[in-house]
């Protein structure tokens, strides 16, 4: 019998998960586990700060489709995961996580950064329960391959999560047989479920007169962009998305009603209250952001269709005419059907043309005040149409201002909305893809995460990193502003010379005060091969038009 120590068979069960990268930082209780990755295929990335490995492994498992991955020692390293990996279970990404724990024979005893929960030690397994799909520390051996299959059936389900697997030291060097891997199965399970008949569904377009389509997230998993695009431009049915959802038709179609949220120009929201008679959700969670606070106008006298591929997403906040759990692609495929064979006419678009002419000039005094960033999402645009990855934990300016196209691939910071994330997650894209990637973030998240810029330098990971400097916590200043008298505390801060910061990293940087310092940009920076730390001055005192009530 061919006998391997638990740590190597832990770096193959990731190898047979197509597991690519991993993002981490050793430490003595998990260098079992590193050094069977020293010849593994699998290639590991030393981060600055854990939570930036949680980050990583989000936005390359988004990036790429497929397994994220990140690994870190016990104690410290194992709560310094926390927040991003929290971000993770709220966006339901298929991350693993590994960490390393004190050997069994001292549990309880005060061992250096111990996390077993017994002795009054810090309980990791309870720390992660509400925020991983499935968690283990594995104490014996004579288990594994069941604990095996558990992280495996979840990662690779139609709907993941992040799974936690905990190895004591003396658990990873310990044998067992080579052939265990054997008994786990690691095919990925379909992910589509068979869609219900949708012969109600349909009667409901057919006898609507002005429909309107919310495309969501689901619609990305979906592979759903070309059946939703079908669809709307058949049978004349205007479009608009959610946040995730953007991109799902692009905001330069003829029907797009651009995004619809709190945040957004308001183009998608008059139109549903002042014209709709149908509303079909797909894939589209009617959150906080997407309803406007789940404002009662927008669904009221209004047939309701919803189709998930989450059956708990499924009536969660309103109640449809018509809910079906399926895959979204499928379904449309399978509703054009029905209308093709009923030869069914496109809806009357008079209502959709007059709101369209009648919408007020872009250029408002909003745009105005935010000039710079207007002027930089549309050249984004122009100049990246196609193949470019946008990760953005600004939002605000995104969603009114980037027309993504179907070609591009925007990832708005939602989960848990963490500060911090935009630049570790797009490390971990660019590790998953050879496509230009770009960070877009506030100056108060850049000071959280500017640290892991050394990890892209380190790993020659180009990289375009976009600073909105204005010298305050924007959200938190607009609200002072909005809700309490303008008595401002702990919102402004004095910023670093970004010039010098670029310098001292060895990258590009670009200082953005005028128009046509943004022409210059994209005409003479390198944006896909170089990394670019690209600073946007804004005044702290020009505040978005929303209010969130808080």
């Amino acid at each position: 019998m061919e006998t391997i120590a638990v740590s190597e068979l832990i770096v193959r069960f990731m190898e047979r998960l197509g597991i690519e990268t991993i993002f981490g930082m050793p430490g003595a209780h998990i260098l079992p586990v590193y050094d069977s990755l020293y010849d593994a295929s699998i290639k590991s990335v030393l981060v600055k700060h854990e939570q930036g490995a949680a980050f990583m492994a989000g936005g390359f498992a988004r990036a790429s489709g497929k397994i994220g991955a990140c690994i870190t020692t016990a104690g410290p390293g194992a709560t310094n995961l926390v927040t991003g990996i929290a971000n993770a279970y709220a966006d339901k990404q298929a991350i693993l996580i590994i960490t390393g724990e004190t050997s069994t024979h001292i549990f309880g005893k005060g061992g250096l950064q111990e996390s077993s929960g017994e002795g009054g030690s810090i309980d990791q397994a309870a720390l992660f329960k509400g925020i991983t799909r499935y968690h283990k520390v594995v104490e014996r051996t004579d288990y594994l391959v069941h604990v095996l299959n558990q992280a495996a059936k979840i990662l690779l389900s139609p709907l993941p999560g992040p799974v936690l697997l905990s190895f004591p030291y003396n658990v990873q060097k310990e044998q067992v047989d080579a052939h265990l891997l054997d008994r786990v199965h690691t095919r990925a399970m379909p992910r589509h479920p068979r869609c219900l008949p949708v012969d109600a569904l349909t009667e409901l377009i057919i006898e609507s007169r002005f429909p309107v389509i919310v495309a969501g997230y689901g619609c990305h998993l979906s592979g759903a962009q070309e059946a939703v695009q079908a669809l709307s431009s058949s049978y004349g049915i205007p479009v608009t998305t959610s946040l995730k959802g953007k991109g799902t038709i692009g905001d330069d179609s003829a029907l797009s009603l651009g995004c619809l949220g709190v945040t957004s120009d308001g183009q998608a929201y008059r139109y549903i209250v002042e014209h709709a008679d149908l509303i079909i959700f797909l894939g589209a969670g009617f959150n906080e952001r997407t309803s406007y606070l789940w404002d009662a106008r927008l669904l009221e006298n209004r047939k309701i269709i919803q189709i998930d591929h989450d059956a708990e997403q499924l009536e969660k906040v309103f109640k449809a005419d018509v809910a079906l759990h399926g895959d979204i692609r499928d379904a449309l495929a399978e509703i054009m059907k029905n209308l093709e064979a009923r030869e069914v006419s496109a809806k009357n678009l008079d209502h959709f043309h007059t709101s369209k002419q009648g919408l007020p000039a872009r250029l408002s005094e909003a745009d105005q005040r935010f000039s710079l960033a207007r002027k930089f999402f549309f050249s984004l645009a122009e100049q990246f149409p196609e193949n470019a990855l946008i990760f953005d934990d600004n939002i605000i300016f995104a969603q009114n201002y980037f027309r993504v196209s179907r070609h591009n691939r925007y990832f708005p910071n939602t989960g848990i909305s963490s500060l911090g994330h935009a630049i570790p997650a797009a490390i971990g894209a660019r590790a998953a893809v050879n496509q230009p990637v770009f960070a877009i973030l506030g100056d108060g998240g850049f000071q959280m995460c500017c640290m892991e810029i050394m990890t892209a330098v380190n790993y020659r990971l180009p990289l375009n990193i976009v600073v909105f400097n204005n010298a305050t916590m924007s959200l938190i200043r607009k609200n002072q502003a909005q809700l309490y008298d303008s008595r401002f505390i702990d919102c402004d801060f004095v910023n670093p010379d970004f010039g010098l910061m670029a310098q001292s990293f060895g990258i590009r940087h670009r200082k953005i005060t005028t128009e046509q310092d943004i022409d210059a940009l994209f005409v003479e920076c390198d944006l896909i091969r170089e990394i670019n730390l690209i600073e946007i001055m804004l005044d702290r005192d020009a505040y978005p038009d929303y209010r969130s009530g808080r």
